[in-house]
């Protein structure tokens, strides 16, 4: 298991980015193996009483709070570019915009992209040795929030975003250790820059999640893909309540499941099918 930690900061005020904040190297054969594992096994058919209660817990609260304001949805409005700061070998590069390519693919209002300049990003996804992690947090953090952030885990990954007073995300940092395995870095980096996106709250509640700290995927699971493409929903907006965006829900959920379902379909099946709700309980 993986130790992540996601930070929400208070509103930013327009000063340099580091107040801001969240928790060509090939695949190695096993850490493939395990992700294939995963995602075989993965549960694919949700109720919709499992998605609504999993995206109202992911998509409000915080893991961990600089801020108390977290009961409303937190998102991007713009246009999603993100800078990559290499600043260790192994080059996880590559990786990262494998990566970004797999979510712009699954969330289909997403405009999300790789910029080779640092001043068009709006997302700053930093790679470093585990060792110049620590010294890093305190870069961005400040000493004393350093300080709570390694008292509450040991981090190998973080993620985390300022808001404006409207809940619109502004900027995200995301910090990610290049020297661990393969399936551990996709780990992290999936999880990491989508609660850059916003579902920055882990849940031990929602097992089908990679917002859970005893989860370890390495991949872009059906339910998140499912959360994910309900919060970049144009009829989500940022600022809403858990009431508001629980009302809206039901409406949005039969076009997400018939989206996702098209993206995960197996090669050569053309059915339009939608992924099939499971019965929710009596």
């Amino acid at each position: 298991m993986r130790n992540t930690i996601a930070i929400l900061l208070a509103v930013l005020t327009l000063a340099p980015f580091p107040a801001a904040a969240s928790g060509a190297h090939g695949t190695s054969s096993s850490a493939a193996d395990d992700a294939a594992r995963h995602r075989d096994s993965q549960r694919k058919s949700f109720t919709d009483s499992e998605i609504v209660d999993g995206f109202l817990k992911i998509a409000f609260g915080a893991e961990f709070r600089a801020d108390q304001r977290v009961d409303r949805i937190r998102k991007f409005d713009v246009p999603i570019r993100i800078f990559v700061d290499n600043r260790a070998q192994p080059d996880r590069g590559p990786q990262i915009a494998a990566i970004v390519a797999d979510i712009r693919s699954r969330i289909r209002n997403l405009d999300i992209a790789i910029t080779p300049t640092r001043v068009d990003a709006n997302v700053i996804v930093t790679l470093l040795l585990d060792r110049d992690l620590e010294q890093a947090i305190r870069t961005i953090y400040g000493p004393e929030r350093a300080r709570n952030i390694e008292r509450s885990l040991r981090p190998q990954c973080l993620a985390g975003f300022a808001k404006d007073e409207d809940y619109r995300i502004l900027r995200s940092e995301v910090l990610l250790v290049v020297d661990v395995g393969d399936f551990v870095f996709y780990d992290c980096g999936y999880e990491e820059i989508l609660q850059a996106l916003g579902p920055i709250n882990d849940d031990r509640t929602v097992p089908w999640s990679m917002f859970n700290d005893d989860v370890s995927m390495g991949f872009f699971d059906v339910y998140d893909q499912i959360l994910l493409n309900l919060l970049y929903d144009p009829r989500i907006k940022p600022g809403m309540t858990k009431e508001e965006a629980g009302k809206l829900l039901p409406q949005i959920l039969p076009d997400v499941r018939a989206f996702v379902a098209g993206r995960n379909r197996p090669e050569g099946r053309r059915s339009t099918e939608p992924l099939s709700p499971r019965r929710d309980a009596p």
